[in-house]
């Protein structure tokens, strides 16, 4: 695995999260910086161990202290989430955390007025 393959990957994992989630950004660092609510932590470390090796490839000395087996798992990692995660996959998410926040709003404002009929004696 060589400069140009480490660096290929993180292009591949910057081009997935362009496409997917669009996180605009010059390289896949200010990506995962600007795509941080939207990505698990899990994710997000992986990512920064891909941005950490394309940033040491660039240096010969430092391409040789690159472990290139755990940059290949943490690209499998970012790929495997990244791959099928879909436009419908995410708008049904949306929309089930807006209607589990209006759910509980209403919940919570419902048993706020019962408290307060029963303390002024209405019911």
């Amino acid at each position: 695995m060589g400069t140009t393959s480490v660096q290929q990957m993180a292009d591949r994992v910057a081009q997935l999260l362009e496409q997917r989630l669009r996180l605009r950004g010059k390289d896949l660092a200010t990506k995962l910086r600007r795509g941080r609510r939207l990505l698990p932590r899990r994710i997000r470390r992986e990512g920064e161990i891909l941005v950490r090796a394309a940033l040491q490839a660039q240096v010969p000395r430092l391409s040789m202290q690159i472990d290139h087996d755990r940059v290949a798992r943490a690209y499998h990692q970012c790929i495997s989430y990244l791959g099928p995660l879909g436009q419908g996959a995410r708008v049904r998410g949306y929309l089930l955390d807006a209607a589990a926040g209006v759910g509980l709003a209403l919940v919570v404002t419902t048993a706020l007025v019962l408290g307060i009929l029963v303390w002024r004696g209405y019911l």
